[in-house]
């Protein structure tokens, strides 16, 4: 970056985190959920949001709401859509490493793309996520499940999170992507850097970072692409390869998108469900008796304790939302998390009770056209890997404090150590069979 982006953007960061200081004095809902340490609990003051109504004004320039209700209707309304190009992106759009433009995987993928791009990109993807590709991943989720297990029974404790509940994700995504030899380490890296700036960098020196880990993403994944020119297989990024109408950044942006995507929802899935069941006897007990359990323990997780905390909606033209009359463009932020405990649909809310009826009613994944994609394959990856961690180890324990991920919008742990008491010795096959 030029000397004046930085000056630019230092100013920006130092003016962003003052404003939100100040309206969080002042008691602005907003300006609380923004300001408040990733490390606490935000369940109360979610609670706090809805006990205000419906929908609230933030000073902030935005509106919030906690209602189930109201989310459902906002993320299936074709006159709302996702925010612009530059709201909340945590990467410069004028940034240049190495002189290139760095690719926004962000805003230039489907994720947060309206139609009609997000529909054609979206549709180049969807035939790997449908029920038929789901069950042909399925053996393979076993398999990769097994070989973790295997690596983390010759210790006696591990990281739940490095060790086991990110390998998973990121080999079976990279495997679908057609990534040859599979460096989980540089994309958990490069995942991590990407969805904690989400909440926004803050310092220079985080910027910097995070363009750094993204052009070494991109590099890796422009050798990808070439790769598959040359040697095409049946994966996505080789189906990707072979529509000639989509651009570099179209090719880029889609494959870092389903490579973080692809693994960071699961590996915060997996370790808030892992904790839901260390805290919850009984359940652990019926886990381990019926392996079959583990589905609606992660429908249960998804839930109480999602991954994806929040999202943002924007009205396209002015128009009125539960009785107020919101300007075009004027943000919602839609609390998802806060959604899943609205009273109003969900009996007992607050209560970890895995089974429920009205369980599947949640909006962990969204809903509407930007429905998570992913959705199955993080459903089918969570319950194999409590299926076989705890068929494995039945007497999985915490072994030292659970650090969170520095992050509001993805909920999770960075490091979870676990002790794996005694090994159960037969494999994942076996146990659910």
């Amino acid at each position: 970056m030029g000397m004046s982006s930085v000056v630019k953007n230092a100013t920006l960061l130092f003016l962003g985190r003052s404003v939100v200081r100040l309206q969080a004095l002042l008691g602005d809902p907003a300006a609380r959920l923004f300001g408040m340490s990733p490390s606490r609990d935000p369940y109360p003051a979610y609670e706090a949001v809805r006990a205000r109504g419906t929908l609230v004004k933030s000073r902030m320039g935005l509106y919030l709401t906690a209602s189930h209700e109201l989310c459902l209707d906002l993320l299936k309304r074709p006159d709302f859509g996702t925010l612009p190009a530059g709201a909340l992106s945590p990467v410069d759009s004028n940034a240049h490493v190495d002189g290139r433009r760095l690719v926004n995987p962000v805003e230039e993928s489907f994720l947060v793309r309206n139609p009609p791009d997000h529909t054609r990109l979206r549709r180049l993807v969807a035939p790997w996520f449908t029920p038929k590709g789901l069950r042909a991943q399925a053996a393979t989720v076993e398999r990769v499940v097994e070989e973790y297990l295997d690596d983390a029974a010759r210790h006696s404790t591990f990281d739940l999170v490095g060790d086991f509940a990110a390998r998973v994700p990121i080999q079976v995504i990279a495997d679908l992507l057609g990534v040859p030899g599979a460096d989980h380490q540089a994309f958990a890296r490069w995942g991590s850097a990407l969805v904690n700036a989400l909440d926004g960098v803050r310092d220079l020196g985080e910027m910097r970072a995070l363009h750094r880990g993204l052009r070494e993403f991109e590099a890796f994944l422009d050798d990808l692409v070439e790769h598959r020119r040359r040697e095409p297989g049946d994966d996505i990024v080789s189906a990707l390869v072979a529509h000639d109408d989509l651009t570099r950044e179209d090719l880029i942006a889609t494959t870092e998108l389903l490579l973080v995507a692809g693994f960071e929802t699961t590996v915060n899935l997996i370790g808030n469900a892992v904790l839901a069941v260390l805290a919850h006897p009984r359940v652990r007990e019926r886990l381990i008796d019926d392996p079959a359990y583990a589905d609606a323990v992660i429908e249960e997780t998804l839930r109480l304790d999602p991954p994806v905390q929040y999202t943002v909606r924007i009205p396209f033209k002015s128009t009125r939302v539960a009785g107020t009359w919101i300007p075009k463009g004027t943000p919602i932020m839609l609390m998802l998390a806060a959604a899943n405990r609205d009273p109003a649909v969900f009996a007992d809310p607050h209560r970890f009770e895995p089974g429920r009826p009205d369980g599947r009613e949640h909006l962990a994944f969204s809903s509407g056209i930007h429905y998570c994609l992913g959705a199955g394959l993080a459903r089918m990856e969570g319950a194999a890997a409590l299926r076989g961690l705890f068929g494995r180890f039945p007497d999985l324990r915490a072994a030292g404090r659970v650090r969170r991920r520095p992050s509001r919008v993805i909920r999770g742990a960075a490091r979870f150590p676990v002790h794996t008491g005694a090994a159960r010795h037969h494999t994942i096959v076996e146990t659910i069979s």
